[in-house]
């Protein structure tokens, strides 16, 4: 009986039940931060040659890691279409909305049209692949945000709809009042990382694997700190060595191949900006983890042994 085969799945994830093929490693936008057009396509032409074909950006983005504003990341996304328009067919693109700096969080169904139009405008695109709503907006019914997903994708604006920081129980609300309108929810976006474990304890997962939804784990490197060792319990950094040791590869490269064995097939949504990095991150697909392994990052990461 073999009980310690290799958990890390590295093949192309597919998007709900829609059938649309993405890396099981993404490029995220969050500090997409440049105003060097030049370097940017290249940057992004980089990611696609790696297979992170998911782009995932937000119109929020830019207002942090020097970036120019609310916005700023989607228009220098834009500005990259817009001069090699031949990448947009390559990439799955992905945006969000749903926060207004100083509110919050806001899903009106009018301001979600309005915030996604805008979106297209800065993106440069006449459809956004996915759509997700940032933040939950707890005083917006579920079946308004439904009735404006739906009314986007009827337009075809937006091809899915999707999550991001949500909870279990909204998944499934949200989920159900968009069966009514024959839509299904293709993605959820928590944070999850060796030392974020709270996705896979608190039912995050779970409700992914129920629903047949797509879970992306956003900051799978903890803002980098899993790749710097810097505010990572010593025995977490010592397992994350270990293993980087025998597998030839760098302890951030372990950090994604630990989301990538879970087995609700996560898509790992990493924002590093260089190329070099992105290549070295690639190599996560094709790491070896056993039971073993994850468990012992994880009791690492707690602090403390499993029961």
């Amino acid at each position: 009986m073999t009980i310690q085969g290799n958990l890390v799945n590295g093949e192309q994830r597919e998007l709900g039940a829609l059938g649309t093929k993405v890396g099981a490693v993404s490029f995220g936008c969050w500090r997409f931060t440049g105003s060097d057009v030049q370097a940017d396509t290249a940057l992004i032409e980089h990611a696609l040659d790696l297979g992170m074909n998911l782009v995932d950006t937000a119109d929020v983005y830019g207002l942090d890691w020097g970036g120019s504003g609310f916005g700023a990341n989607e228009t220098a996304l834009g500005d990259v279409l817009r001069g090699t328009p031949s990448l947009r067919d390559r990439m799955v693109l992905a945006t969000k909305v749903g926060i207004v700096p100083g509110v919050p969080y806001v899903s009106d169904p009018a301001y979600l049209v309005q915030a996604t139009e805008a979106s297209l405008q800065r993106l440069g695109t006449d459809h956004v692949d996915l759509l997700q709503v940032h933040r939950p907006d707890p005083f917006t019914h579920p079946s308004l945000v439904a009735e404006a997903l739906a009314g986007l994708c009827e337009r075809g604006l937006v091809r899915s709809v999707g999550v991001s920081n949500h909870t279990p129980a909204q998944v499934r609300t949200l989920a159900a009042h968009l069966a009514q309108r024959g839509l299904s929810l293709a993605t959820s976006q928590p944070e999850f990382s060796a030392l974020r474990l709270n996705a896979m304890r608190d039912g995050s997962f779970d409700i992914c694997m129920e629903l047949g939804v797509t879970p992306m784990a956003w900051s799978p490197l903890s803002g980098g700190r899993l790749a710097t060792g810097h505010n990572v319990p010593k025995a977490l950094n010592a397992v994350l060595r270990q293993l980087a040791s025998r597998e030839g590869v760098s302890p951030a490269v372990i950090a994604v191949a630990f989301v990538l064995a879970h087995p609700a097939r996560l898509v790992a949504v990493v924002g590093s900006q260089n190329p070099e990095r992105l290549t070295e991150l690639a190599r996560a697909r094709t790491v070896h983890l056993d039971r073993t392994d994850v468990y012992a990052i994880i009791q690492a990461s707690d602090g403390a042994s499993l029961p």
